[in-house]
């Protein structure tokens, strides 16, 4: 059945996809949140059987929760709050999806509450999250990335690819304005398999943002020894290099940006594709 749709439309990894990169885009996350169909959908999508889908789509809920604007809409969207909990609880869930899913639900589930109370419901809830985790996953770390050549959408497609292959990679986020992107990661997977994965697109480089005794950022190369990096088997290939369409994504992302009724086409698309899969 998915073969012979798929000439006709889109199936859901491509769809699903389709929407983190828009909501990559700080300019379209209003949009995205405020349109009727999709965040139901994504949050359709996480409860698809197919792995890739579900982190896929917990990448899109978390560049949309950085928006501050957006958390109480997605907060109180119907089943978000409960499919982020089944993600986390599941016992089928990679460990990095857990990760991920638990901090969406940490940054919704924050987003009415006093300083204080953010902070034990926050330390209450990873508690939570490491106990459904156990003891292989260990805790997440972040690194701080100043990418070389770090300078526009396609790079950052390229640059998005080759973090998502690594095992142990949970989110990231990019500042495109001063090159950096910000990396989730395993507490167990060494910052050099990132390098490594950036050099290995041939066009950037990245070097770790560290902070000085003195609180003054500093940039650290990393060592030039090739580090084995563990390649994320559970996730198929996002975009094949022969049929990349990070050329078109790039024109469909800047005119999403900057023309609002652009975006508002492509979602009303995507909002059709996701009633014609789910609720039929």
């Amino acid at each position: 059945k998915m073969n012979s749709t798929m000439s006709e439309e889109p199936d859901a990894l491509s769809v699903v996809n389709q929407l983190r990169d828009l909501a990559a885009d700080p300019l379209n996350r209003r949009a995205i949140v405020q349109d009727q169909g999709c965040l139901p959908g994504l949050i359709l999508f996480l409860d698809h059987p197919n792995p890739p889908v579900v982190h896929s789509a917990l990448l899109a809920l978390r560049y949309l929760a950085e928006c501050r604007a957006n958390r109480e809409k997605m907060k109180s969207e119907l089943g978000m709050m409960l499919s982020l909990q089944n993600v986390i609880q599941k016992t089928t869930t990679p460990g990095e999806t857990k990760l991920l899913a638990s901090e969406v639900y940490d940054i919704l589930q924050s987003s009415n509450m006093s300083d204080m109370d953010n902070m034990n419901e926050m330390n209450y809830r990873r508690r939570k999250a490491q106990f459904f985790l156990g003891s292989t996953n260990k805790r997440a770390k972040t690194v701080v990335l100043h990418i070389d050549g770090l300078d526009d959408s396609s790079r950052r497609n390229l640059c998005e690819e080759a973090l998502l292959k690594i095992k142990g990679v949970i989110s990231f986020t990019f500042q495109m304005a001063v090159q950096r992107c910000v990396v989730r990661i395993r507490s167990d997977l060494k910052a050099e398999a990132l390098a490594t994965a950036i050099a290995s697109t041939k066009v950037m480089k990245a070097q770790q943002v560290v902070k000085s005794e003195s609180g003054e950022e500093m940039l650290v190369p990393f060592q030039d020894t090739q580090v084995e990096v563990e390649q994320n088997t559970d996730l198929p290939e996002y975009l094949p290099e022969d049929e990349s369409p990070s050329k078109e994504q790039d024109k469909a992302v800047s005119r999403v940006g900057s023309h609002p009724e652009g975006a508002a086409s492509w979602l009303s698309t995507a909002a059709n594709f996701l009633s014609r899969s789910f609720y039929w």
